[in-house]
C-alpha cells in the first residue's frame, strides 16, 4: 500500500501548520465521521470551520457553503467528501491559500495529491487526524 503522508508530514500538519481547520463535508449529522473527527480536533485545540452546502453552525462554529466564502485564512483543509469530488476541493484549498490538505480515510485522488504537492502545499491522504493526533503524545 502506498503511503500518502509520511509520519513527519502528519506530525507537521497536526502540530506546526496552524490551528484553523476547515472541515469540508461537516454538517450537524452527529452520526457522520466528519462530526466525530471535528469534535476530536476541537478537543485538541483546533478551531474547526464547517464547510457544507447547507452552511450550518456545527459544534458552535458558523458554517460556510464553500472554502471561498470563509472570510479569514485557513491553515488546513480536512476533506470528507468522496474521492470523485475531493480533487476539486484540494484545488480550491490551494486557491484560498491553505497550508495543508488532509484527505480522510478512504479518500484517495493521486492526481490531486500530485497537483497539491506541486503547488507547495503539504498533503496527507487516506489517514484520519482523530486517529493520528492522540499518537503524537
Amino acid at each position: 500500500m502506498t503511503s500518502y503522508g509520511d509520519e513527519a508530514t502528519v506530525r507537521e500538519i497536526l502540530t506546526g501548520t496552524g490551528d484553523t481547520w476547515a472541515v469540508v463535508g461537516l454538517s450537524t449529522n452527529t452520526a457522520r465521521a466528519a462530526y466525530r473527527v471535528a469534535r476530536v480536533l476541537q478537543r485538541y485545540g483546533k478551531r474547526i470551520v464547517p464547510v457544507h452546502p447547507k452552511a450550518e453552525t456545527v459544534l458552535g462554529e458558523p458554517g460556510y457553503a464553500s472554502l471561498a466564502e470563509i472570510p479569514f485564512p485557513v491553515d488546513v483543509v480536512d476533506v470528507f467528501v468522496n474521492s470523485a469530488l475531493a480533487g476539486e476541493v484540494a484545488d480550491q484549498a490551494v486557491a484560498v491559500g491553505a497550508k495543508a490538505v488532509w484527505f480522510q480515510l478512504g479518500v484517495v485522488d493521486e492526481a490531486a495529491y500530485e497537483r497539491t504537492r506541486a503547488a507547495g502545499v503539504s498533503m496527507v491522504m487516506d489517514r484520519c487526524p482523530a486517529i493520528e493526533i492522540p499518537r503524537l503524545g
